[in-house]
């Protein structure tokens, strides 16, 4: 009997230095053609884990046929989010260089690196604190990025920084800049025409990741935003092995809609 021949997914490993923060930054590219997809990772997370958690291969048939390629990039929370040892105004001012790194650096020199995707719809993603970077990315550069998928995100900075704030931290905070934005802002009539998913468990460890989905889709709505909202059930709680289940049905969404 024959055996079906394994697939060979196109990869391409990256080790670039970043002026904006000043040390080497790591992403793996997956595939050759197709819409982009911008993965960011979990919480302290690495550019690795969408593949090593099983993220990547439930896509990979996509992959294989040139519909999709991913860029999983790597993140800065130990210096940022998770760097509660630090001042804040420093914490959030990193924060605020990883998004000069990614807008001004990694996307550049992907797309000199793959010209053919200059045309090609540009969309983040990411699962929990990833979810809220694929969403601030968005809402931040609706000029360049064309949609998000955010599994189990926290949309306010509250959960990071307490009562802590400034013109970055509200800079940074979807739910506080979103509510703040009149109803005739240009970027609010440029969110109307992206592609935007959000979905969240309502079981284990999802708050206050539910109460955040709630309040986005409140001022999305107030705000005549169109964007596909789910809330899976109560067994479906904030970790991996749902976020697996979920990715590859909000990238077959997306795809379908193009």
């Amino acid at each position: 009997m024959s055996q079906r021949k394994k697939k060979i997914m196109i990869t391409n490993y990256q080790k670039t230095y970043s002026h904006s923060l000043q040390k080497d930054m790591e992403f793996k590219v997956y595939g050759y053609s197709g819409i982009t997809l911008l993965a960011f990772p979990s919480q302290d997370g690495r550019f690795y884990d969408y593949e090593n958690r099983g993220l990547i291969e439930t896509i990979s048939t996509q992959i294989d046929q040139g519909r999709v390629m991913v860029i999983s990039c790597d993140s800065i929370d130990q210096d940022s989010f998770s760097a509660d040892w630090m001042n804040n105004q420093d914490r959030i001012q990193r924060y605020e260089n990883f998004y000069h790194y990614i807008i001004d650096e990694l996307i550049p020199y992907f797309l000199h690196l793959y010209p053919q995707q200059s045309n090609k719809p540009l969309i983040t993603t990411g699962c929990s604190l990833g979810a809220f970077h694929a969403l601030n990315f968005l809402l931040r550069t609706p000029d360049m990025i064309d949609g998000c998928i955010c599994l189990s995100g926290a949309y306010s900075m509250y959960p990071f920084y307490g009562s802590y704030s400034d013109e970055t931290v509200y800079l940074n905070s979807p739910i506080d800049y979103i509510n703040g934005m009149s109803y005739d802002h240009p970027f609010v009539e440029k969110y109307r025409r992206k592609k935007i998913y959000l979905c969240v468990g309502q079981g284990d460890w999802e708050h206050p990741m539910l109460e955040d989905t709630h309040r986005i889709q409140e001022l999305f709505q107030y705000k005549n935003i169109p964007a596909h909202i789910d809330y899976w059930g109560n067994d479906v709680s904030h970790d991996w092995p749902w976020w697996e289940k979920q990715f590859p049905y909000y990238v077959n969404l997306l795809l379908q809609s193009l």
